[in-house]
């Protein structure tokens, strides 16, 4: 019979990421933005589609316009939501990140 294996050990950091993001970033020119209620909606005037971005994800998108760095972006939202750790923090900053360029919603400016 084989011993049972040690469990593995978490990681001490999050891993970084696969491939670096872009910045500062821009909103695309054909892209416009209206702060709601609820956070912000972005329209491409080119196809017509909107997106509905939620409180977070436009606190995400505010910081990288007004030029910050993602774990600076990070940061600002860890201060809004402080119950949020700084990993989620991280992951929620670069998971959105990516989310609007890959829409191609924002371009590096």
């Amino acid at each position: 019979m084989t011993p049972p294996r040690p469990p593995i050990p978490p990681p001490t950091s999050p891993p970084p990421p696969a491939h670096p993001l872009p910045r500062p970033l821009t909103l695309r020119p054909d892209v416009c933005a209206t702060d709601t209620e609820d956070g912000m909606v972005l329209l491409d005037e080119v196809t017509g589609r909107y997106w509905q971005l939620n409180r977070t994800a436009a606190l995400v998108l505010r910081g990288l316009l007004d030029g910050a760095a993602p774990p600076d972006t990070a940061r600002a939202l860890r201060a809004a939501y402080p119950r949020l750790t700084p990993e989620r923090a991280d992951a929620d900053t670069d998971s959105i990140t990516r989310a609007l360029l890959a829409a191609h919603l924002v371009v590096p400016a």
